[in-house]
């Protein structure tokens, strides 16, 4: 299998499997991974997802027969993982990103739809799409979303690559460890939220993403009905009740 799914408790694990390739994408492994994904999403039991690749790299992009192909293949393709980016996006779940290796083009585009991103220090991120005479379309979408247009536009034109060290600096990821302590660091992440309610959770993402679309004070307006609304809640109530007699 090309795309693997286990989980440890309350963590769900996916890992792309196609080490001898740096795990570049198939229309195959695209179907798997929004099969995997819509699975999750129907299982509260599973608190929090870590994607990862295996065999050292994260993902070196989209595999290149691809565009050998006819355009209607092609399109078919990268509609297959616009539908993975929605998966990851409307996931209940947060989706941790760790990363090594090479995390280029739509790999890079899978760390930038990641909710978090944890990177060793081998990591190399970019859009090098334009070496091959093909602008980085897709994957500078969600990219210049996290690291900004100016910053997005200088990988996806250029071509070149950034370490670990940019990333962080860039807000592509979230933090930076050595090799060996980058499963530990991220699954310690993946504990931290896993401690919290489903509902909650899954509430703040959904509003996260949502607040991120509107105007400013649209967005207020949104938290304030939000936070309104989960007031009401018998969890919300109760362990605000419980905070007030720990403090007698």
């Amino acid at each position: 299998m090309e795309v693997l799914f286990e989980r440890e408790e309350n963590i769900g694990y996916v890992t792309l499997n196609r080490p001898e390739k740096r795990n570049a994408l198939t229309s195959d492994m695209l179907k798997r991974l929004y099969e995997i994904f819509v699975e999750i999403s129907k299982d509260s039991s599973i608190k929090v997802v870590i994607m990862r690749g295996e065999g050292g790299n994260f993902c070196s992009g989209h595999d290149l027969s691809i565009f050998l192909k006819n355009p209607m293949d092609v399109k078919e393709h990268f509609e297959l993982c616009g539908m993975v980016m929605h998966a990851i996006r409307s996931l209940p779940q947060p989706v941790i990103a760790e990363v090594e290796g090479y995390a280029v083009a739509g790999g890079c585009q899978l760390v930038a739809a990641c909710d978090l991103a944890i990177s060793s220090e081998d990591a190399k991120f970019g859009l090098p799409g334009i070496r091959f005479g093909m602008f980085c379309f897709t994957p500078s979408v969600f990219v210049s979303r996290n690291i900004g247009a100016k910053r997005a536009f200088e990988l996806a034109i250029t071509g070149e690559l950034i370490d670990a060290k940019t990333a962080l600096e860039w807000g592509l990821v979230n933090k930076v460890v050595p090799k060996d302590k980058l499963r530990e660091e991220t699954k310690n992440l993946a504990q931290k939220i896993a401690r919290f309610s489903f509902e909650a959770v899954s509430a703040g993402k959904r509003f996260f993403y949502q607040q991120l679309e509107m105007p400013e004070f649209s967005a207020l307006a949104y938290g304030i009905n939000t936070i309104a609304l989960y007031s009401t809640s018998e969890l919300v109530k109760r362990n605000v009740e419980n905070f007030f007699r720990r403090r007698g």
